[in-house]
């Protein structure tokens, strides 16, 4: 059984991993996100999440190590609302997600050097009506700054959230469900006590 590696940045996917008492290591990977031409939301997320993971096999000097590699990205009107660049960006997406339904699509990929699996989970998360000073003063808390869709369901931006139909961890950034049907199928262990 070959050790797991987490190709992710994201305080939030550590946190999801140890709620389920997987033991893994961090890697830091970095890959091109930029969505191609013509490119669905979902083959998107799909792709950018299998990225990670081969590029964490890449950084690997060992065949036996599998590596996690996860996206989420917020998808209103079939447009991709990735991290805002900057204030105004954000400002705009939360009061574009305000009063209105939107879908979260969240891919997690498992990759050894020899095979990879990939599942793809969609929730739609509808926000109650968003005034333009609430939306300042969020932005203001810093917190949507590094967040897809320029929100965290985890943190203070759950206020927003009327209704939520789906997964809420792959909405966090990693569904915990599909994860561990992953971590099954390539043998590795989950509900350790001595999880990193």
């Amino acid at each position: 059984m070959g050790a797991l590696f987490l190709a992710s940045a994201s305080p939030r996917r550590r946190e999801l991993l140890q709620q389920i008492g997987v033991p893994f290591s961090l890697l830091a990977v970095s890959i091109d996100e930029t969505p191609q031409p013509g490119e669905s939301p979902e083959a998107y997320v799909q792709r950018l999440a299998l990225g990670k993971a081969r590029a964490g096999l890449a950084l690997l000097d060992h065949t036996n190590g599998c590596v996690l590699g996860a996206d989420t990205s917020v998808v209103l009107d079939g447009r991709i609302l990735g991290k805002p660049a900057d204030r105004d960006e954000g400002l705009a997406m939360l009061l574009a997600l305000s009063g209105r339904s939107h879908r979260v699509l969240t891919a997690v990929a498992l990759a050894q050097h020899d095979r990879h699996e990939v599942r793809l989970v969609a929730s739609e998360v509808e926000f109650r009506p968003i005034g333009r000073a609430e939306a300042e003063a969020y932005w203001a808390s810093g917190e949507p700054c590094d967040k897809a869709g320029g929100y965290g369901i985890q943190g203070w931006g759950a206020v927003f959230v009327s209704r939520l139909s789906g997964s809420y961890s792959a909405v966090v950034g990693l569904p915990l469900c599909e994860t561990a049907q992953l971590l099954d199928t390539f043998g590795l262990p989950r509900w350790c006590q001595a999880a990193t």
